[in-house]
């Protein structure tokens, strides 16, 4: 059976996020989802899933000081192309950098920095919460039945400067681009939070699920 798994590192309540991808595998018949923090959990894993809530620095650092994890997650993703994908800073984690209080180095898997949203209208508001419209840029699998226009939740301060246009999926417009999705090879970030982006949101779920890289 196929094991996707949901890694807890102390960086946000994942009980919203455990619940949609349930609801998806079950809907698609891709096996078993699980919440763990355990090393050898993240290295049988068929999917790997990385959320996050917070400061990029404290994210980053609970990542690694949590236990053989980094490392399990380092491999499996790297070295034997497990299909990823990062929620919210889980997304930001993929970047060379993040510039939030102070330079933290990121995976290194998607070549750019996390820098403060800074809208050109002042009066727009930082975080940049609420739902916004994506503009697919690049098409992937991950968009089936999901087009321009769609709908999804975001709640952050930062978001992704991607050195590589290739490699930014699609945006949203805030007084400006603001990244929604980055990916390469088996790796996929989403900056908003698919478990609560409704009908979009799970048909994104789904997709990652199903999706053969």
């Amino acid at each position: 059976m196929s094991l996707t798994v949901l890694i807890d590192y102390e960086s946000g309540n994942l009980h919203s996020a455990q619940k949609a991808f349930e609801r998806m595998a079950a809907d698609a018949d891709a096996g078993a989802v699980v919440v763990t923090s355990d090393a050898d959990m993240v290295a049988r894993a068929d999917r790997i899933v990385l959320p996050g809530d917070g400061a990029f620095p404290a994210c980053a650092a609970a990542l690694r000081a949590a236990g053989g994890v980094y490392d399990a997650l380092r491999e499996a993703v790297e070295v034997r192309g497990r299909p990823f994908l990062g929620i919210c800073v889980g997304m930001q984690l993929m970047a060379t950098r993040g510039r939030e209080y102070e330079d933290t180095a990121g995976l290194g898997w998607i070549d750019g920095d996390v820098v403060q949203i800074t809208p050109s209208d002042p009066t727009l508001k930082v975080p940049h919460m609420g739902w916004n419209n994506l503009v697919i840029e690049t098409d992937h699998p991950v968009f089936d039945g999901v087009s321009t226009g769609a709908h999804t939740y975001f709640v952050h301060s930062y978001q992704f400067d991607v050195a590589t246009p290739a490699e930014r999926l699609a945006h949203v417009d805030y007084a400006g681009d603001i990244t929604a999705i980055v990916g390469r090879d088996t790796m996929l970030g989403m900056q908003f939070h698919p478990e609560k982006s409704q009908d979009v949101g799970l048909r994104l779920i789904r997709n990652f699920l199903t999706w053969k890289p």
